[in-house]
């Protein structure tokens, strides 16, 4: 299963992602002039903010429509895969990336090729789903399809690290982990509530079901759900746990 991504529905459904992605950019605290890379730039909203600071940002984005659609604001983005980085040897200052490493497969060799793309002392610095990350969606999710015999459909989709795994990955990697921080963050949904969420974020593994047993498998989800992640008034809330770092190369 691979996630597909719409740029449409993921600035509705999605804009959090980027709206609550104020303390890692914090954290990379960008300089005029430095070469930036932006790894899994999605549509560019938060490529855009961080260009503003007066760095030469580049972003990179596995989905070729996201792609489009940060070059559609202006950003000086490429579609290309964070397991294997294209860029020459020491070519970026700092590497950035949110909400995005959670859907690499291959995380030795992402992490491998961001450390060769980094100058020596480089930066990299990043958010992403951690330990606990959408446990009680995963659980419905997986819980519906089940009840189909489709279980198996939400293997593999996510890695969500320990904060003592994900040092490990890093330093076994040539980095040396300055800060990590897993971050309880209960993320209120908008309109579209959870299955909004679930049409949006595991776009991928509905697109492999039967057309018809999609609704009713999102239906059977948010029913799991409701008693946990919606409130009196019918208001979602994802129960999200981030991991952010910085590391050094």
């Amino acid at each position: 299963m691979a996630q597909t991504w719409d740029p449409e529905a993921y600035g509705r459904n999605g804009a959090f992602v980027h709206q609550l992605a104020g303390g890692v950019v914090e954290w990379l605290a960008a300089q005029p002039g430095e070469r930036i890379l932006d790894l899994g730039c999605g549509d560019g909203q938060l490529t855009q903010r961080l260009a503003q600071t007066g760095a030469e940002v580049t972003g990179v984005d596995a989905s070729a429509e996201m792609a489009a659609a940060a070059r559609a604001r202006g950003v000086a983005a490429e579609v290309g895969n964070a397991e294997a980085l294209f860029f020459a040897d020491h070519s970026f200052d700092a590497v950035f990336s949110n909400a995005a490493l959670h859907w690499v497969r291959n995380q030795d060799a992402m992490l491998a090729g961001v450390h060769r793309v980094l100058k020596p002392g480089g930066r990299f610095v990043a958010e992403m789903g951690g330990h606990g990350n959408i446990a009680a969606i995963r659980v419905a999710f997986i819980a519906a399809l089940a009840r189909h015999g489709l279980s198996e459909r939400e293997d593999g989709v996510n890695y969500y690290p320990t904060v003592k795994g994900y040092t490990r990955q890093l330093e076994r990697h040539g980095f040396r982990v300055e800060r990590m921080a897993l971050i309880p963050r209960p993320t209120p949904l908008g309109e579209g509530g959870m299955s909004s969420w679930l049409r949006t974020f595991r776009k991928g593994v509905l697109d492999t079901l039967p057309e018809a047993m999609r609704q009713i498998v999102v239906e059977e989800t948010c029913e799991l759900l409701t008693t946990a992640l919606r409130d009196e008034e019918g208001n979602w809330v994802a129960d999200y746990v981030r991991l952010r770092f910085a590391a050094i190369a």
